[in-house]
């Protein structure tokens, strides 16, 4: 009688320690890639407003560029844990090169775009004449780093694939100090202003993927795996990543039109919603930790045949996301008097945001299993059903969003708003976890 709940507990215990494992370097990278921006703010805001505002625009361009690619992160790190739980190393290897070798096509076409057109799109956000310059500088001379961010996503997700998550964590981390130091020699030492920081980024950015190729050749050399770019594989990749590019389009979309009508209620609102849309992407890292966990996981055991240990461990992950909101809600309202004056001092700001960010609080635990729920499925390789329910999710909050400055709900209405999002997520996301639909066991779905 006493041995399934000891059995029971060893299970847990055993998916703690691999989640734990798993989340916090991953959790670690997270936090490291904003910082980016964050080193490259510091230094040019230094040099003037028009400089500072034309990097605003630049990053922002180049920022939504880099996150439609995303989903050379997760396809491989499902693909490639199927192949390893399958115990077919080589394969796995050779599915993560053409995931490589797709990120490179795809930035090569990335920089073709941008760099012509580069004036036009920033036009598109009505910068200043004495802006333009700069942020037009500065995107030109970033795109070129573009096809090494996307090999850095695609090679992240062959390690996470292969259960490391340390490794990105570390060249996250020399990373961001190689980018900080040369944007100051560049910027300042150089005298290059924001052309050198834009340098700086792009050097560190070809040294962070320089890293990850090193690391991957050596494995595909170790196991015998082939470098050279296979069309059906490039192909391959490709079309797994389709859905999940859905997917994120359809995300970028919700928070798009939540800032548009943000702005539709007045400056203090809108100012309010950046504070507490920055407050939400920083909660949404260490949620996306236990996702990434959750990819890895899964896909580790369905590609092993295990359909109860998928079972289990997306249990075990749900409890893990559910927890995990608890505390960040919890954390968010205690921390909003000390939160709120880091951002501004204006009365009207500060009225407008504090309703709304206990809508914020009271979602998380609600995140947390989307989160959960989210990585499970792309662990899975269920890309399909996700891009539906999230083009769902888009149709349901839309109109429901266009709607809250007729109300007159405020800013506070636009996240109960966004909540009612997260709700419609959980509910699709729910339904086909409990459906069982995404258990396809074997190396490849």
């Amino acid at each position: 009688m006493t041995q399934a709940p000891a059995r029971s507990r060893s299970v847990r215990r055993r998916h703690d320690r691999e989640i734990v494992a798993l989340a916090v370097p991953a959790f670690g990278a997270l936090v490291a890639e904003p910082l980016f921006v964050l080193a490259d703010s510091a230094i040019v805001g230094h040099l003037g407003t028009a400089q500072l505002a034309g990097l605003g625009v630049a990053s922002a361009l180049l920022t939504t560029a880099v996150s439609i690619f995303v989903f050379l992160a997760y396809a491989t790190t499902a693909a490639v844990a199927r192949r390893v739980g399958a115990g077919e190393l080589q394969a796995a290897i050779r599915q993560g090169m053409d995931g490589i070798w797709l990120a490179l096509l795809l930035g090569a076409a990335v920089i073709a775009v941008v760099l012509p057109t580069a004036p036009a799109l920033v036009s598109l956000f009505g910068t200043s004449d004495t802006a333009t310059p700069y942020a037009t500088t500065y995107l030109r001379i970033s795109a070129l780093g573009i096809p090494a961010m996307l090999v850095v996503l695609a090679a992240t997700g062959v390690l996470r694939g292969l259960q490391n998550t340390r490794t990105p964590l570390y060249v996250a981390v020399a990373g961001f100090i190689t980018n900080a130091a040369l944007n100051a020699g560049l910027v300042y030492g150089a005298g290059l202003g924001i052309a050198g920081s834009a340098w700086g980024t792009v050097i560190a950015q070809c040294g962070m993927a320089a890293v990850y190729l090193v690391v991957v050749v050596r494995g595909a050399r170790r196991h015998g795996a082939s470098l050279r770019p296979d069309t059906a594989g490039i192909k391959a990749s490709a079309q797994a990543g389709v859905p999940l590019l859905v997917r994120t389009l359809s995300l970028r979309a919700i928070l798009m039109i939540a800032t548009a009508v943000a702005a539709r209620l007045g400056d203090a609102d809108v100012a309010a919603h950046q504070i507490i849309l920055s407050l939400w992407s920083l909660l949404a890292f260490a949620l996306d930790a236990i996702a990434i966990a959750g990819q890895a996981i899964i896909g580790r055991c369905l590609g092993a045949g295990d359909a109860q240990g998928a079972r289990d461990a997306c249990r075990r992950m749900v409890e893990w996301g559910t927890a995990v909101g608890v505390v960040l809600g919890a954390l968010v309202v205690v921390a909003r008097p000390v939160f709120l004056p880091l951002f501004t001092s204006d009365s009207l700001v500060k009225d407008a945001a504090l309703p709304a960010l206990i809508v914020v609080a009271l979602s998380q635990p609600i995140s947390g299993v989307v989160f959960v729920l989210d990585g499970v499925l792309m662990g899975a390789g269920d890309g399909p059903y996700l891009a539906w329910a999230m083009l769902l999710t888009l149709a349901v909050f839309t109109p429901v969003a266009l709607i809250v400055p007729t109300l007159g709900g405020g800013l506070t209405a636009l996240w109960a708003a966004m909540a009612l999002m997260m709700a419609v997520r959980l509910l699709t996301l729910w339904l086909r976890a409990r459906s069982g639909r995404w258990i396809v066991t074997g190396a490849t779905r």
